[in-house]
């Protein structure tokens, strides 16, 4: 049974959208909306008097869920909970529940894992100081002080999972040195959630995989061959991004993500369909998200997807963003598939010229 969400959101019609998307994905129903322009600076991340106007419509329509969107600590958590008297979840905490929901490899798992518990470690250490100033009763079941040996607990979980994660990212560099070996080039196809990744995958490659579906549909990456005028050519579908995403999820998904960081070419797909003030949210979002990969930007193709649905937007968006020369397409229709792949091979080429050069 799906459960009713109440939503708290910043006052942007981009961000209500975002917000409602993240809600719907990790299965809830957003039946109400709060919003407020500055969030997380009070003790139950919004004013007093926004709170009880939350609480109340939380009493008049039923709802299961208040769903925060921005970060909020144990202390905020608890008293905006306890004031509406039903669960409260932030940003972070739903975004891992649709990494959980999607998650269906044994390394996916494992990386949300590990997220999971960086995301409850600080919190775990508030909620150790307000079972010990009595502000929190009931921490667990626990007892104050047992609750320390929690904590540690949580940071020899945190460790072990690390080193777990890191042998998956050591398989991982076998099996791209062994593609460095055969001389294959891997073009990384990445974006903005929902910006149609796995469809253009699926067209380029053959493939069948589900494709839509709300956000982070794509957690664990598919790699998979195809030749484009003559030349083997390996294309990777990866975890899409989206703004606001914790440096730690980015941390925990390294092993999936250095698919993108050690890519001869990175394929940045943005939804050209969109208005042109979210449309530069999501590409300076995914910029920020490429450079914290290491992702230098010569290796990177921007591509306007969705073009049948926006012939109006993209020279606008091209020039206000300083994009240099972008790639439309329409991943659905095949429009402009062709000029990709010819693009493609022609950088391709250029670069495995100047590995033999050197």
């Amino acid at each position: 049974m799906t459960q009713k969400a109440l939503l708290i959101h910043y006052p942007d019609p981009n961000v209500a959208e975002e917000a409602e998307g993240l809600a719907e994905a990790a299965g809830y129903e957003p039946t109400a909306t709060v919003v407020q322009r500055y969030l997380s600076r009070s003790r139950m991340g919004i004013g007093v008097g926004k709170a009880q106007e939350v609480s109340a419509i939380v009493r008049e329509r039923g709802i299961d869920t208040v769903l925060f969107d921005s970060r909020l600590n144990a202390s905020q958590t608890y008293n905006l909970a306890k004031l509406c008297k039903v669960e409260v979840k932030d940003r972070e905490k739903l975004i891992l529940e649709i990494f959980a929901r999607r998650a269906t490899t044994a390394e996916a798992k494992l990386q949300v894992k590990l997220a999971e518990l960086n995301y409850e470690l600080p919190r775990a250490r508030d909620k150790v100081r307000m079972a010990k100033s009595g502000e929190q009763p009931g921490f667990f079941g626990l007892g104050k002080y047992e609750v320390d040996v929690y904590v540690r607990m949580m940071k020899r979980q945190v460790a072990v999972l690390r080193r777990k994660v890191e042998e998956v990212r050591g398989q991982r560099g076998v099996q791209r040195r062994q593609r460095d070996r055969a001389g294959l080039t891997t073009v990384a196809i990445t974006g903005y959630t929902g910006s149609g990744k796995t469809t253009l995958f699926n067209s380029l490659t053959g493939e069948t995989k589900e494709a839509g579906g709300g956000a982070f549909t794509t957690l664990a990456p598919t790699t998979r061959s195809v030749y484009i005028e003559g030349r083997k050519v390996l294309f990777s579908d990866t975890v899409g991004f989206i703004s606001r995403l914790p440096t730690y999820l980015i941390e925990a998904f390294k092993s999936t993500l250095e698919e993108v960081s050690l890519a001869s070419v990175v394929l940045l797909l943005l939804d050209a369909s969109q208005p042109a003030d979210k449309f530069q949210i999501a590409y300076e979002s995914c910029m920020e998200t490429l450079a914290e990969l290491g992702v230098f930007p010569s290796r990177v193709f921007v591509v306007f997807n969705k073009i049948d649905l926006a012939r109006g937007a993209i020279d606008e968006m091209t020039r206000r963003l300083s994009i240099f020369e972008p790639i439309s397409i329409s991943a659905k229709t095949g429009e402009g598939l062709p000029e990709l792949e010819r693009r493609l091979s022609t950088t391709l080429s250029r670069i495995q010229e100047t590995v033999i050069a050197h």
